[in-house]
């Protein structure tokens, strides 16, 4: 609208109007020219790059610590041999000693040879010349320690070390916390990543012992044998421990991407979610789906970006230049909706605003270009339909409120739920009912929410619930009674690493594990931990967000209800709010950030020689297009967004109320198919609440919405308008949600009441009185001063027991 008023003026204040939109263009995150984002989204990156985001740059004199640690005692019981010029029973033989020196009393003793052990698992650099051949021989060395009952050990003494008072009691009293106060927590995290990273990832040509190794870690994890907890469970109490400020010396970032790692190998990734899901609908007799929603994904092509104020002027002055336009005669009409559009380079170049409109744009001018008298195209331009990518899916509640308005205004009166009966409603209505019931889509939730009301009505004569102990199920049991401070500690963390957030003083410190004993003095070293603190902080964002996806997935399919508790505590949390000040930063920016030292990367700075670091090779960073793992958190917190607001209208007003459309529009200038789609949910739930202004103001944004997001019938997600949304409303229902969770709760694992609540009373005062109570040993030394001061000391106030109870 500006564009246009600006265009019709004189010369002078249309050039003053581009010179300010240029500008805004430079400030803004107007990234029209940024090219397509060539990003494979999965459960994590590439084992190296994993391997290498576990050590910050800080850490880098570490390595030659641990291969000095490991030649010393090897010298001298590997008798002048190198560890990969031995077999397999002599390495086994050795590891052994090393494990028996993990139990000797000295401190110092025992962290040299857990530094061996770490050597070891790191890949015994030292013999290697290439980086494969590295990763090689840590797989080997890994899958040994194992087998030598490493791990259990390496839990015993981290449970050790978090329950070291005196290491949290010396770091507090310091006045900054730095690399060396969390050394002990620091080894024994890397073994403990390294073993997890390593064995949870198949390579086709693994020994059949390893394929069996693997999966009784995997059992072994999932199986509360550590103090009768899941090994998860000892990490959520470590992170929130150190939100408390019991532990502030704990490399947090360390326990994080062991506990997602945990997580991703016990319960499984986004591949296992799908045959999970498609394994349950079966057990539950719901028909297949119709599509699996990662191949979808990946077929999906990004759409350009909303069009920037400077677009606007220039698309305003092209159509002004164009002229008048012709009318076009139905049959070209018809060619026109027949055929793709062909994307070429150039069109693209020429053509910045080359968004869904754009494409309709040089569609139509094409058909406008073809003969009228030859409808037939030439056999290079023949193109199959253009299709929607997802198939239209219909609830069970969306038939009856259909039927409901259909029956109100034919026939006067309503029949309830009832969806068979058709009678008295004209045909085009039956042609309606049957299309949708075609579209019927029940999900695995809606079986499960009504199987727990039957339950509820029915306890006697159903009976008790067989609850199967799935490796998720013995998860939530685990974090049950703890869960809201796990998921706040979890948010704290999240709102410290967030690139929006400013420094407060009561905010946690999260760079325990990366700031130097003695702090930079000069211009290199400052801009070396400057991006050693901001890569730090990336991938702890990317550890946070991949762990809460995980679980609020895993949950949804396990049970409703859990899912639902754990998403009602997030925001309580303020989680919506976090993540929408997560995005409301120059994303494109985040996304291209440079917040990496390839030379001082993990394996590459253990095998090649470093070279000399200068200040233009660090602001020069790598060169890669995007950072991986900043653009796969932004999707993770964009599924979560989406996975917390999904049918929740309350939640749905919140982002209506926290002005989320600017800030998920500017989302959409990434040219990544995945993260426009889940941007583009988010904006499709709430365009009812935004209003017909909006709207008509943002068609760009509807037109991309149409063609990428899935379709559900009779929703009035383009035309409806919600102006009377009354906050109290929503506040019931999600009164109802919670009420319907602590029942869920309650009923199966007795969260909010016990069994005592509901025992008979016993009336008897000669049983009561002759009960015996446990008593301490000590009790019977102190008995006449207990009797003295709580019994003959206290007066009598016998006019108590006439007053009324209040």
């Amino acid at each position: 609208m500006e564009a246009a008023s600006l265009s019709g003026g004189s010369g002078s204040p249309t050039a003053r109007a581009k010179e300010l939109f240029r500008n805004q263009r430079k400030d803004s995150e107007s990234s029209v020219d940024f090219p397509n984002v060539e990003f494979e989204y999965g459960d994590s990156d590439t084992i190296v790059a994993e391997l290498s985001e576990l050590y910050s740059y800080t850490e880098e004199p570490e390595f030659a610590i641990n291969r000095d640690c490991f030649e010393e005692d090897f010298a001298i019981h590997g008798k002048g041999r190198k560890w990969v010029e031995m077999d397999e029973a002599e390495h086994k033989t050795y590891l052994m000693r090393l494990l028996d020196g993990l139990d000797v009393i000295n401190r110092e003793k025992r962290l040299q040879f857990a530094r061996a052990i770490l050597y070891l698992a790191q890949g015994v650099f030292e013999d290697c010349y290439t980086e494969p051949e590295v990763v090689h021989w840590a797989r080997y060395n890994v899958f040994l320690l194992y087998e030598m009952g490493t791990f259990g050990a390496l839990v015993e003494l981290l449970n050790m070390e978090i329950d070291n008072s005196q290491a949290c009691s010396s770091s507090l009293r310091k006045p900054a916390i730095s690399l060396a106060d969390s050394t002990e927590l620091r080894v024994l995290l890397n073994i403990m990543y390294l073993m997890m990273e390593i064995m949870r990832r198949e390579v086709e040509d693994d020994k059949p012992e390893w394929s069996l190794a693997r999966d009784g870690f995997r059992n072994e994890l999932s199986s509360p044998v550590y103090n009768g907890e899941p090994f998860a469970i000892l990490l959520f109490s470590l992170v929130n421990k150190f939100c408390c400020g019991n532990a502030p010396h704990c490399p947090i970032k360390k326990v994080l991407l062991l506990l997602w790692k945990t997580i991703l190998f016990c319960l499984g990734g986004f591949q296992e979610l799908q045959e999970l899901k498609m394994e349950k609908r079966q057990q539950l007799g719901l028909p297949a789906l119709a599509e699996n929603s990662i191949e979808v994904m990946r077929t999906l092509r990004a759409a350009s970006p909303p069009a920037s104020a400077m677009d606007l002027l220039e698309q305003q002055q092209r159509r002004g230049r164009r002229g008048r336009r012709v009318l076009v005669k139905q049959d070209s009409l018809d060619i026109y909706c027949e055929r793709d559009e062909p994307r070429e380079e150039d069109d693209e170049a020429d053509d910045v605003d080359g968004g869904i409109e754009g494409e309709l744009d040089s569609l139509e001018r094409e058909a406008l270009a073809q003969p009228l008298a030859s409808p037939r195209l030439p056999p290079d331009r023949v193109f199959f339909p253009r299709c929607l990518p997802w198939t239209p899916k219909v609830r069970e509640k969306d038939i009856e409120e259909f039927l409901e308005v259909s029956r109100c205004k034919f026939i006067g009166f309503t029949l309830g739920n009832d969806t068979d009966t058709l009678v008295g409603l004209p045909r085009p209505i039956h042609e309606s009912v049957k299309t949708l019931k075609q579209h019927k889509y029940i999900s695995i939730a809606e079986v499960q929410a009504k199987r727990e009301e039957e339950l509820q009505k029915s306890p006697v004569s159903l009976g008790a619930e067989k609850v199967e102990q799935t490796p998720i199920e013995v998860q939530y049991q685990g974090m049950l009674y703890n869960l809201p401070q796990y998921m706040i500690a979890l948010l704290k963390i999240q709102l410290a690493a967030a690139p929006t957030s400013k420094a407060k003083t009561d905010s946690i410190n999260i760079l325990a594990d990366v700031l130097p004993e003695e702090m930079p003095i000069t211009v290199l070293q400052s801009m070396k931990l400057g991006i050693d603190v901001n890569r730090h902080k990336e991938i702890i964002v990317k550890a946070i967000s991949a762990l809460m996806l995980l679980l609020l997935k895993h949950l949804k399919l396990n049970h409703i209800y859990q899912f639902e508790y754990v998403s009602q505590h997030l925001v309580f949390a303020n989680c919506i709010p976090l993540i929408l000040k997560f995005f409301n930063q120059n994303i494109m920016s985040y996304i291209t950030a440079k917040n990496s030292i390839a030379v001082l990367d993990y394996p590459h700075c253990v095998i090649h020689e470093l070279p000399e670091l200068t200040t233009e090779a660090l602001e020069a960073g790598d060169h890669n297009q995007f950072c991986w793992r900043n653009l796969f958190s932004c999707i993770n917190l964009l599924r979560i967004l989406n996975k917390l607001t999904k049918w929740k209208h309350s939640r749905t007003m919140m982002l209506v109320v926290f002005k989320s459309a600017p800030i998920l529009k500017r989302v959409l200038r990434a040219k990544q198919a995945i993260m426009q789609l889940y941007a583009l949910k988010l904006l499709k739930i709430q365009t009812k609440y935004m209003g017909r202004q909006w709207r008509k103001s943002n068609m760009k944004t509807m037109s991309a919405i149409y063609h990428k997001v899935r379709h559900r019938f009779n929703d009035d997600w383009a035309y409806g308008n919600e102006i009377d949304a009354r906050p109290w409303d929503f506040q019931a229902e999600e009164c109802a949600l919670r009420v319907n969770i602590e029942t869920f709760n309650s009923r199966r694992y007795g969260l909010y009441h016990s069994d005592l609540e509901f025992a008979p009373v016993d009336n008897c005062l000669q049983s009561v009185l002759g009960r015996r109570l446990p008593l301490p040993e000590d009790f019977r030394y102190s008995y006449e001063l207990w009797l003295e001061r709580e019994v003959f000391a206290q007066p009598i106030r016998w006019e108590d027991l006439l007053q009324p109870l209040a």
